[in-house]
């Protein structure tokens, strides 16, 4: 949010086909990010094809030091709260429980948790913030080891605060992954709260870093993350409850879809 990009209507599931006229196909990631990168002031354009349009577009984007938010609330008509996380950081936990507090003492009972474009991050955060909405015991997440290892689940820590009345939608994309992944399927699969969006990037691997020598290292699997329902992150990602795909019309109209399908559930 507030980034060069953003302010230039790049978004997630864009796909940068030209930076600066050099063509990214066969291009590595690391390779994008040295030609996308540079002082700050100086100006890089990116050709690229927004989500679910068919013709490309090109932006000329200023560089700039680049501050990302972890979390923003608001509220949309008909009694909602929406809170937006950008990612799971250290602090993540006691800035959602303080948004948190917000949304009870608003006197609203339906919430919108916004985790699109979340790539995730530290999994105590995640195990934390489910521990809001479950019984204490009831299970997040599995880390799965193998059959050479007993599997270790993270439970509900049971702060469950919210009841039967209480509405919660959480919208999903393709750059909602590992952590934000974590989070959403166990609220999904407890019967917490509907997903809404498109799939999700599928990011459930456990990685171990083995030193091989002085310069160099291998990085290993060891373990994979399963939802609560015993479903492989890795394989599939999760599938939205509710999908909206990202038109050509809405990008025209700069309209946000998920956002307004998910309103439209809560109020009805």
């Amino acid at each position: 949010k507030n980034s060069p990009a953003e302010r230039a209507g790049v978004k997630v599931g864009d796909l940068i086909i030209k930076i600066n006229g050099q063509s990214t196909v066969d291009m590595s990631v690391d390779a994008a990010v040295k030609l996308i990168r540079g002082d700050k002031g100086t100006v890089v354009k990116i050709l690229f094809i927004p989500a679910g349009a068919t013709k490309p577009v090109e932006r000329s984007i200023t560089r700039d030091t680049i501050e990302i938010p972890t979390l923003e609330t608001s509220t949309k008509p008909g009694g909602i709260f929406v809170i937006r996380l950008y990612s799971f950081t250290a602090t993540s936990a006691n800035l959602f429980r303080n948004a948190l507090r917000e949304f009870v003492l608003s006197g609203n009972i339906k919430l919108i948790l916004d985790l699109r474009g979340n790539p995730g991050g530290y999994l105590e955060a995640a195990w934390d913030m489910a521990s809001w909405f479950l019984p204490s015991g009831t299970t997040i997440v599995t880390e799965d080891f193998g059959k050479n290892e007993k599997p270790r689940v993270y439970r509900s820590k049971g702060y469950n605060l919210f009841n039967k009345d209480f509405e919660m939608i959480i919208l999903v994309d393709a750059g909602s992954a590992s952590a934000s992944e974590i989070l959403a399927g166990a609220l999904q699969e407890n019967g917490v709260a509907r997903l809404v969006g498109t799939k999700t990037f599928g990011k459930g691997s456990v990685q171990q870093l083995i030193p091989i020598t002085s310069e160099t290292s291998l990085k290993v699997t060891v373990a994979r993350w399963l939802t609560p329902k015993g479903h492989n992150l890795s394989h599939e990602g999760l599938e939205p409850d509710v999908v909206v795909e990202v038109t050509e019309k809405d990008v025209a109209a700069k309209k946000d879809a998920a956002m307004d399908k998910a309103v439209e559930l809560l109020s009805n």
